[in-house]
């Protein structure tokens, strides 16, 4: 049976793909799309959102404005990877897939209760949305089967030395989610790096011919060229898909059970992923930890994922 999910994001390059996967994999039974602030303002992730499934030709998933910024202090988008609109590269279609009336924690809420089995929330991006569900709505947990979530490291950081962006947006919410005991998966940098977007991966998908093919080739260009710009890699990392694709087959990424701790106070280390591979604290596991991808596996998903949709 397909693995029910609702997905949480922030539209964002690599947001669109997981969206895509989800959409077009069988195994995958996409129920929701959420969105929350995080690589743009609110109203461009969600419009993103729009964009991302009209272009796909994906309708009849209800779609719902979250969070605009993180539990404390001020959102701070990611524009100088995915540009001041969060999508940056394509010129954008005017959207035709509508947006739901209900907010993001309403619309879980829904999907949670109607669903005959437990849902996962996959979420893509800072995990504000899952936190204040989890806090706010304690009766739900048990309609969660779990999250799988993009972001955190097991090494360093993208944002700052030490803190990956999605973590370093809202780290409170990476520790309320912890604490509240649901099944945890960390998807962080030390594998979405793994996951390169080589010029051989772009020309496969441009072969393809389709307007999402087409359109998601713009997408992964300019994505290409900021990592360029800001880290020197000239083949940037299609972070968020891996999520969905761990659903779809176990056998993409090997994983660790581990602690975490989210790192609050920190003066140079706020919003670090304190992953305790080691077991040197003696703490109990907490978490399910993604380490190492089946490259050619993960980029066959996705492959087949464009070339199903129109």
């Amino acid at each position: 049976m397909a693995t029910p999910i609702i997905i949480d994001c922030d539209p964002g390059h690599d947001d669109v793909f997981a969206i895509w996967l989800a959409a077009a994999n069988p195994a995958i039974d996409l129920l929701a799309i959420t969105t929350v602030g995080g690589n743009g303002l609110l109203e461009h992730t969600t419009l993103n959102t729009r964009i991302a499934c009209t272009v796909a030709g994906i309708d009849g998933i209800p779609i719902a404005a979250g969070a605009a910024g993180p539990i404390e202090g001020r959102l701070r988008p990611a524009d100088w990877i995915h540009g001041a609109n969060a999508l940056g590269g394509p010129v954008l279609p005017e959207p035709t897939v509508p947006l739901d009336e209900r907010s993001a924690q309403e619309l879980i809420r829904d999907v949670l209760l109607a669903s005959p089995e437990p849902v996962t929330i996959v979420a893509t991006g800072p995990l504000t949305n899952v936190a204040i569900l989890l806090r706010d709505q304690p009766d739900l947990q048990d309609r969660i089967a779990a999250v799988v979530w993009m972001g955190g490291s097991t090494a360093r950081g993208n944002a700052t030395p030490y803190a990956e962006f999605n973590a370093w947006t809202d780290p409170e919410a990476i520790q309320i989610t912890l604490d509240s005991g649901v099944d945890f998966t960390m998807v962080g940098l030390n594998i979405s790096h793994q996951a390169l977007i080589t010029r051989d991966v772009r020309d496969r998908i441009a072969a393809i011919g389709t307007e999402t093919a087409s359109f998601g080739v713009e997408l992964l260009e300019f994505f290409c060229s900021t990592y360029l710009k800001a880290e020197n890699m000239p083949d940037g990392p299609l972070h968020d898909p891996i999520t969905v694709a761990m659903l779809i087959d176990p056998a993409v990424a090997t994983t660790v059970r581990t602690r975490i701790d989210a790192e609050l106070t920190g003066t140079e280390t706020r919003g670090a992923t304190c992953v305790d591979l080691i077991d040197i604290l003696g703490r109990p596991h907490n978490a399910t930890v993604a380490m190492e991808l089946d490259v050619d596996r993960f980029w066959a998903l996705i492959d087949d994922a464009v070339r199903t949709l129109r």
